[in-house]
């Protein structure tokens, strides 16, 4: 259903989870106290990369639909409308059309789009000021221009709504779209005048426009941008990453600045690890896109008083979502395209020189207040403590304290007392752990436990394929119908790695369990040689066997009391054909 997908594509699981569960990083995954058992070892998992939950404790797991189901017993149309309504979705738009026409119009979306890029590009060739502005004034190449497809959109207002007009766009379309508006009573272009930097989602399709006033006009501002529309959202659209994600792999690190023109820049002169964000407001959504690829995040904004406060907003974003955060300081006066143009070597070893965020704000906060005196100490002190709470590592944490203390001349006592006062005014309220609604029953915590057996067996035969046939060699009733036994009909047979299986259909259908797989193997055992994983998996193999025959002949002996002599019989052949499972 597409209304799923747009709600995934707008919410993080882990801020679902964690309206129920306090959540602590454990590597790339997070880690909290089941809500369905009592445990004191926290075993529920959240991978924030897969979008999926695991509960070790109860073998529970699934995307944020079973988790809302879950823990507030909801059907899934109620988890579904609970979803929506935090993403801000309106479900109307996907019950009145169908989940199938909803996909047909935002692929209209994405045409209009393609086309409107597409007409800005051939205006750029056609329109000398534009040209000069870009290829003498800004320093670009004629390819780089290409490659970030830059455009140019006429003066007189209607030229693009006619063009895409004639092509078949209805108005509704082009206005979904964000590149016509109405201005007295009638359709006009949304942009006018302006050079036209496209603005593309992660597989480089056209989503807006960022667009920049090509004549010096008081009245109009310098820069707009697509507003809000179906497919284009600022708070979440990191740009050029499309264009960035591989250098960003490679060098391990992003650098993050104010302006798209700026980024082309650093494009241009080789860096190409360097994405913007719409404006200087950082979110949490930003971060966690970029958060796949690295959680070395280096800060290059203007050195004015709006771009270095911006740094300090982000310093708290990117320590709520585990970022790790720096600032690369540009000397005075200088925007990262002014000395790109002046000079690209200092500009290269200025992104190889990063000032951790924290530090960075220490010595900000050094230079503007007066800390020999008391108004000066608790400012300072108002201002860093607030992020040096937000550390998650105790040992950093406790060092940073140490610098304080020293730099202030209080007692680090102090500065943990107040420390404490300020986070007990800043936690949220969580809400309630849910009640339990795991059947107690012994049969459902029978068929709970080989659950959880199974699945750590199909875990090791979908990531190992050396064992794969070995481990799936035991009666397909073994295994509770359902995606179990589907993926072993599906792999007994294959030695290839589970890459390239996640391409067969079976597993295409069940998506989200292969997933809860592959977090259970990264958890468990990827640490294991071959020889030790063969004695894991024949270890929990016969423990399901184990478990299975144990559960068929607690259900025959039930049979037996009221049983005639020949149901006996076939009943005693059942438990001998059991008994000959054990022997295997």
């Amino acid at each position: 259903m597409d209304a799923v997908d747009d709600i995934k594509s707008r919410l993080d699981i882990e801020d679902v989870v964690g309206e129920f569960i306090e959540l602590k990083r454990s590597g790339r995954n997070l880690k909290g106290l089941s809500p369905f058992t009592n445990e004191r070892t926290p075993s529920f998992m959240v991978s924030p990369e897969k979008q999926i939950w695991h509960d070790f404790s109860s073998g529970r797991g699934g995307d944020m639909f079973s988790f809302l189901m879950e823990v507030e017993g909801l059907d899934f149309k109620g988890a579904l409308e609970q979803l929506a309504r935090k993403a801000g979705i309106d479900l109307d738009q996907y019950r009145s059309s169908g989940s199938g026409s909803n996909t047909k119009h935002k692929e209209r979306l994405h045409e209009a789009l393609e086309a409107a890029a597409h007409f800005y590009q051939r205006q750029f060739t056609k329109h000398t000021p534009a040209l000069e502005y870009v290829l003498k004034k800004r320093g670009f190449t004629k390819d780089i221009a290409l490659e970030f497809r830059l455009g140019y959109s006429p003066e007189n207002g209607s030229e693009l709504y006619s063009y895409l007009s004639k092509k078949g766009f209805k108005d509704t379309e082009l206005k979904a779209a964000g590149l016509v508006t109405t201005r007295y009573s009638r359709p006009s272009d949304m942009f006018r005048g302006r050079i036209m930097v496209p603005l593309m989602d992660r597989q480089g399709r056209v989503i807006g426009f960022t667009a920049r006033l090509l004549k010096d006009n008081k009245d109009a501002p310098k820069y707009i941008n697509t507003p809000q529309t179906l497919l284009y959202d600022k708070s979440r659209h990191v740009y050029a990453f499309h264009l960035a994600k591989e250098a960003i792999r490679q060098q391990k690190y992003a650098v993050l600045v104010e302006g798209n023109l700026d980024v082309i820049a650093a494009h241009q002169a080789g860096t190409r690890e360097v994405v913007a964000t719409a404006g200087t407001a950082l979110t949490t959504h930003h971060l966690k896109s970029m958060l796949h690829f690295t959680d070395d995040l280096r800060i290059c904004f203007d050195q004015d008083n709006a771009g270095q406060n911006a740094i300090e907003r982000s310093i708290g974003v990117a320590a709520e979502v585990g970022v790790s955060l720096s600032v690369l300081p540009l000397p005075a006066g200088k925007d990262p395209d002014d000395l790109i143009k002046s000079d690209i070597d200092a500009w290269k070893a200025i992104l190889e020189k990063p000032v951790y965020a924290v530090d960075w704000l220490i010595e900000r906060y050094e230079k503007q207040l007066d800390i020999t005196t008391a108004q000066g100490k608790r400012a300072f002190s108002d201002v860093v403590l607030k992020m040096i709470g937000s550390i998650k590592d105790s040992v950093e944490q406790d060092h940073y304290l140490g610098v304080i203390s020293r730099k202030l001349e209080v007692s680090r006592d102090s500065l943990r007392a107040k420390l404490r006062q300020s986070q007990s005014k800043q936690t949220p309220p969580r809400r309630k752990k849910p009640t339990q609604t795991v059947d107690t029953s012994v049969e459902d915590k029978a068929r709970q436990e080989r659950n959880k057996i199974q699945d750590h067996l199909m875990a090791l035969a979908l990531f190992q394929p050396a064992i794969r046939k070995n481990i799936l060699s035991i009666p397909p009733e073994v295994l509770e119908d359902g995606p179990a036994r589907k993926l072993q009909d599906t792999i007994i047979d294959k030695v290839v790695p589970a890459d390239e299986l996640r391409k067969d259909p079976t597993l295409k259908e069940h998506e989200d369990y292969v997933k809860i797989l592959e977090l259970q193997f990264e958890e468990l055992y990827k640490d294991l040689d071959l020889v030790e994983l063969r004695d894991e998996a024949s270890r929990i193999k016969t423990r399901l066997v184990e478990q299975y025959v144990k559960y068929k002949k607690q259900a025959i002996l039930a049979k037996l009391e009221d049983a005639d002599e020949d149901k006996q019989a076939e009943l005693l052949t059942e438990v001998h054909q059991l008994n000959s499972l054990l022997k295997h």
